[in-house]
């Protein structure tokens, strides 16, 4: 038995070390927000929080992960940068299809918490990586901007 601690709640798991961090998540914990991309952490879907740095679960062995903090979808409102990126996700209809926002907003969350006003060189290094197929890459960078409190003037471009 592993215990994990996820949302800052310490929970139990009986799987295998080795076990990607992504399936003990949705399959064991039954938290679908992270999701399967491309299985090689390539795509950012499955983005979650590893003390605070965002982290690849489809690649990250559960072994790895047992003395750290976890933060997924489900708990990144905790954060004032999760909040505040949720509101302006909405506000700012950033989804369309909607399967990669959670990893985008995990990535994004990590890097508010460590530059809280990036500009938009700084966005766009932090969220390569992370693939829309909708392609809402200006509305994801506006919405980053305002949650950090910024202008963003690109606020409704496709």
């Amino acid at each position: 038995m592993l215990t994990l601690n996820i949302n800052g709640k310490p929970r139990q798991l009986d799987v295998l070390e080795d076990m990607p961090l992504l399936w003990a998540l949705r399959d064991v914990l039954d938290l679908k927000g992270t999701k399967f991309g491309c299985g090689v952490a390539q795509c950012g879907a499955c983005t979650v929080h590893v003390d605070g740095e965002a982290t690849r679960a489809c690649v990250t062995p559960v072994g790895t992960v047992l003395d750290a903090k976890i933060t997924t979808i489900e708990g990144v409102a905790a954060s004032p940068q999760g909040k505040a990126l949720q509101a302006a996700w909405l506000d700012l209809d950033v989804m369309q299809c909607g399967y990669c926002q959670a990893g985008q907003i995990m990535t994004a969350a990590a890097l508010l918490a460590r530059t809280p006003k990036p500009d938009d060189t700084a966005i766009d290094d932090a969220m390569e990586g992370n693939l829309c197929r909708c392609a809402t890459y200006k509305r994801i960078r506006a919405a980053i901007k305002t949650a950090s409190g910024q202008s963003a003037d690109d606020r409704r471009e496709a």
